[in-house]
């Protein structure tokens, strides 16, 4: 409207919003009802309309000058009719965005290939070679599921932090867990083979190649195949022991899990069995070393009764102590007895000789007793010195009789003790050869499968951009 407003009052517009400036410079305003409605009347015999400026009085009226209204005419001939070649700027820009446009659709599509491509290639296609495998090739497999614990002897005089978890499975944890690492490891394996031919039996040409072994396998390949058949779980809260067996024969299957059940129970015999032979031996070992220590201790004391013919050195000394008091008490009398007569003014000879000489007999007898006394008193081989060294020794045999009984009461200890330790293997679940495969498990392989390689694109992908980002920043 501006534009045919200012072509209308001759005005040089270069452009839309030049035509509005040069208007309203003009003092007119182009969006003005009354300005809108000047448009409508016949560009000849217009006037200026009421109420415009005075700068449009002077303004020339548009050409034409009938006041009639128009009516459709012929093309006239001789002239130019077709459509300009020349695009305005408004219809450029839109061609230009359809362009953009359209361009960005080619390559929003080329793009949804390429990652229909790359999905098929990468995910798609080894998902369906996957479920294709586990669908036709893969050999059934049959498992025999069983469980078992390790059970300790009742305990009913456990005392204190033992006696408390005698009675349950933490009580045996530890000998759970070596049997479970048994039953895991080579050895196992080569015992299994040897005893059921472990190896023979998935080196079938009937099995799929990838569950196959070769032939003559070694020892490190046969155990990769025994871990991914042989599955063994520790409950420590139950104390259960669960174990499956994977074999392409359901009776294989069963007896294999037989077999390795017992080589358990041999395992945990064995295991208790060498406990309670090491308790007993060191007991033993302490009750042979009392017994000796009171035999050498009971010699010794024979050795030195013998010492000198006296079996008791202190009753000799007793005895001589004895006599010396008697022999002391009787020469007392006669001496008291001789002074006795020698009071008499005439004392009788007769009774004074026997008086003298039973005097001096006792002091004869007294004097050889005294010396045997001083013999027995003093010197190394006195009978004193050798009472000493008997008091010791027989102090020395009860000191060993009485650990001797201690040993003997330890033995007996140990022993009961080492019956409550002894371990018990006992089966809640038997094996059952099952009827239907087990392995493998198409449709849950199959899904797995797909999110394994959707993850691993994934995971390309985004480390692709992460360093397509980084050269390009």
């Amino acid at each position: 409207m501006a534009r045919r407003l200012a072509q209308k009052y001759k005005l040089p517009a270069t452009s839309d919003f030049d035509a509005v400036r040069l208007l309203r410079d003009q003092g007119v305003d182009p969006f003005q009802k009354s300005n809108m409605l000047e448009l409508v009347v016949p560009s000849g015999g217009a006037e200026p309309y009421e109420g415009a400026p005075d700068a449009f009085a002077s303004l020339p009226a548009t050409a034409s000058g009938s006041g009639k209204v128009q009516l459709p005419q012929t093309i006239p001939t001789g002239q130019q009719t077709l459509p300009s070649t020349d695009v305005s700027p408004t219809q450029r820009r839109e061609r230009e965005i359809g362009d953009i446009q359209r361009d960005i659709m080619r390559r929003r599509r080329r793009k949804l290939a390429l990652l229909a491509t790359r999905l098929a290639f990468f995910v798609l296609i080894p998902t369906i070679i996957v479920g294709w495998y586990f669908y036709t090739v893969a050999t059934p497999m049959y498992s025999t599921k069983s469980e078992f614990l390790i059970l300790k002897a009742d305990n009913a005089g456990g005392q204190g932090l033992g006696g408390l978890l005698s009675g349950t499975q933490f009580a045996t944890s530890q000998d759970s867990i070596a049997v479970q690492s048994y039953l895991a490891s080579k050895d196992a394996m080569l015992r299994l083979d040897a005893d059921e031919g472990f190896k023979a039996h998935f080196t079938q040409d009937w099995i799929d190649p990838i569950q196959r072994l070769g032939p003559d396998p070694s020892n490190e390949e046969a155990y990769k195949t025994y871990s991914k058949n042989v599955k063994l779980g520790y409950d420590p809260t139950e104390g259960v022991i669960r174990m499956e067996v994977i074999a392409a024969d359901p009776q294989v299957s069963a007896d294999f899990s037989n077999s390795l059940i017992s080589y358990a129970e041999d395992r945990v015999n064995h295991l208790s069995e060498q406990k309670r032979t090491d308790q007993m031996k060191d007991a033993l070992e302490g009750f042979d070393m009392a017994q000796g220590e009171r035999r050498n201790a009971q010699t010794a004391l024979v050795e030195l009764q013998q010492q000198g013919a006296i079996l008791d050195p202190e009753g000799v000394i007793t005895t001589l102590r004895s006599q010396i008091n008697n022999i002391e008490i009787q020469l007392q009398e006669k001496q008291l007895e001789l002074a006795a007569l020698m009071d008499n003014q005439r004392p009788n000879k007769a009774k004074v000789a026997g008086a003298e000489g039973d005097i001096e007999r006792f002091e004869a007898l007294l004097t050889k007793l005294n010396e045997k006394m001083i013999d027995a008193s003093k010197g190394e081989n006195s009978l004193a010195q050798l009472t000493v060294r008997i008091q010791m020794a027989q102090a020395d045999l009860a000191t060993r009789d009485m650990m001797l009984q201690s040993a003997l009461q330890q033995v007996e200890q140990t022993r009961m003790e080492a019956n409550r330790q002894v371990r018990y293997l006992t089966t809640s679940v038997e094996p059952v050869a099952s009827q239907d495969p087990s392995y493998p498990r198409k449709f849950e392989n199959t899904v797995l499968a797909f999110l394994v390689f959707s993850g691993i694109y994934l995971m390309i992908s985004l480390t692709a951009s992460i360093l397509r980002e980084q050269v390009t920043s």
